[in-house]
C-alpha cells in the first residue's frame, strides 16, 4: 500500500494563516510596556499602545520582535489599538515573501 501523503506542520501554519482585513495593519512588538500593554510599531508607520484582549491573554504569549496584526481603535486609532493575532516566524516570513510585509523589518 502507498503511504498517504501528510503536510508537514510548517505547510499547515501557511495554509491557515489569517490575512490583514480592512481596517486592520500589521505590526512588531518593540517593547512590552506593563500588565497586557505593549508598544508597536505599525506598518503604516505609526507608534501605537496595543492591549491584549482577555480571549487571547493566556493563550497567546506575545514577546518583543515578534509580528502581529494590530486593530487601531475608533477613539484613538493613532495612539492606541488591540492586538488581533500574533504570527509564528514561518508565518511572518511567508508574508514578507508575498508582499505582505512592506515598511517593517521582521
Amino acid at each position: 500500500m502507498a503511504k498517504k501523503y501528510e503536510p508537514t506542520p510548517e505547510e499547515m501554519e501557511i495554509a491557515k494563516i489569517r490575512l490583514p482585513r480592512e481596517g486592520e495593519v500589521l505590526g512588531i512588538v518593540e517593547a512590552m510596556v506593563g500588565g497586557d500593554r505593549m508598544k508597536v510599531i505599525c506598518d503604516d508607520g505609526k507608534e501605537r499602545i496595543c492591549r491584549i484582549p482577555g480571549k487571547l491573554r493566556k493563550r497567546v504569549w506575545i514577546k518583543e520582535g515578534d509580528l502581529i496584526l494590530v486593530m487601531p481603535w475608533k477613539v484613538q486609532s493613532d495612539k492606541r489599538g488591540d492586538v488581533i493575532f500574533r504570527y509564528t516566524p514561518t508565518q511572518a516570513s511567508w508574508l514578507k515573501k508575498n508582499g505582505y510585509i512592506k515598511n517593517l523589518q521582521v
